[in-house]
């Protein structure tokens, strides 16, 4: 009995679509509706390299690509047996034959791993599930893997880890169909080419000699490269380019907030430790020279006032402003919330704050426009930090000069 295309696949999407929605939270960063999608249009891809494979195994293999992942309702663990059931119980309601249906099971169960596909479309379903190792979406998509990790199995890895992992499993990989060789194996070799590199600059010395051996390989200089291929380089070199400098923005603009905050502290501890010692040695050694020298009396308050009025802006500088502390689900669902300060959470419970920041990562927008945010408001702090300060200086500057005038006239006049 072959299967009908048109309703089939239809049904399907919608039902898979709707599966995902209300079922897969939204934790499974990669293994999510958009890698369903992703598999599907891969199967679309290497089946199309196949003059011989029937359009009833086509859409076999497209059905087993929107169920495969189904299984993640309930975990990562064995989440193809139920990818499995699900498709199983579906393609009977719609009077699918039992043998297509076990040969779509059997795609399935191939993408576990490790792969062990047993069949042409086998290999064809496995290939698809990992087609983004060889395309331009991988950094994307390999961002998003890591992104899981860190919010499912609470693995996180630092850049060093990252690297080894990602660099171990691309070299571990091998497609299995000659199609998909063809259209994502030269790719995956960049793409590991890249990581390798990215490994070089973090730490030499973590090198393994085949990783130093991949770097060593001499380009192959190209006779001739059509203008639409080398204009999409070019773009997908300037997209890496910005997401490294938009790190290396947030990175260095946080850097020079915090060592400004710092020098100021400093500047602001330097006036107040002048100021005191100029307020001790004067109480000390002129206030009880009053009685006896009343020319001391005017020059002295003028001098005790500009260092008592240098000591408030020094102080005003460095107090600290204390927040209410919290932030609500609803200002963290609207996206106006900054979690990144302690002031602005540290009134929240546990669970809200580890729920917001979940939320936080998941969401590229929401993580930058919260750096955004957060740099605003340290720029605020700073500038009303350096406003205190300069005026300190000022008063202790032209208010020292004052004094010592004062101290000369009172003297010549009297």
């Amino acid at each position: 009995m072959k299967i009908e295309q048109s309703t089939l696949l239809q049904d399907t999407e919608i039902y898979v679509q709707d599966f995902f929605e209300k079922h897969i939270s939204n934790k499974y960063a990669f293994h999510n509706l958009q890698h369903t999608k992703n598999v599907v249009n891969a199967v679309k891809e290497i089946s199309a390299q196949y003059d011989d494979i029937t359009e009833e195994e086509q859409i076999m293999l497209q059905l087993a690509a929107w169920f495969h992942d189904m299984g993640y309702d309930e975990g990562p663990k064995d989440h193809e047996t139920r990818s499995v059931e699900y498709a199983t119980n579906f393609l009977k309601k719609h009077k699918v034959p039992s043998t297509e249906i076990e040969e779509i099971t059997g795609c399935i169960m191939a993408t576990k791993f490790p792969q062990s596909p047993k069949n042409y479309l086998q290999e064809i379903l496995a290939d698809a599930d990992l087609s983004h190792l060889g395309k331009d979406i991988y950094w994307d998509r390999c961002g998003k893997v890591r992104q899981e990790m860190a919010l499912v199995s609470e693995v996180i890895m630092d850049e060093q880890e990252w690297l080894d992992f990602e660099i171990d499993f691309l070299k571990k990989h091998a497609y299995h169909s000659e199609a998909a060789q063809r259209l994502y194996k030269k790719c995956k070799l960049k793409h590991i080419k890249q990581l390798v590199k990215q490994k070089a600059r973090l730490n030499p010395k973590s090198l393994q000699p085949d990783e130093v051996a991949i770097l060593a390989k001499k380009k192959v200089k190209k006779k001739k490269v059509k203008k639409k291929k080398l204009q999409t380089h070019k773009n997908e070199i300037k997209q890496l380019r910005l997401g490294r400098g938009v790190e290396t923005m947030f990175r260095t603009t946080y850097r020079t907030h915090v060592n400004l905050s710092s020098i100021a502290d400093n500047k602001a501890n330097i006036m107040l430790s002048i100021n005191a010692i100029i307020i001790s040695i004067t109480v000390s050694s002129l206030v009880p020279r009053f009685d006896t020298n009343q020319k001391l009396i005017l020059p002295t308050c003028i001098l005790l006032l500009v260092c008592l009025t240098a000591i408030v802006f020094a102080t005003l500088s460095t107090m600290p402003k204390i927040t209410e502390g919290k932030v609500t689900r609803k200002d963290i669902e609207q996206k106006r919330s900054n979690l990144l300060f302690f002031g602005n959470f540290y009134n929240m419970k546990i669970d809200d704050f580890h729920w917001g920041i979940t939320e936080m990562i998941k969401d590229d927008d929401f993580l930058y426009s919260s750096m955004t945010r957060d740099l605003y408001y340290l720029g605020i702090v700073l500038a009303k930090k350096y406003r205190y300060l300069r005026t300190c200086y000022r008063i202790f500057m032209y208010g020292l000069i004052f004094a010592v005038l004062a101290f000369a006239i009172s003297f010549a006049i009297l």
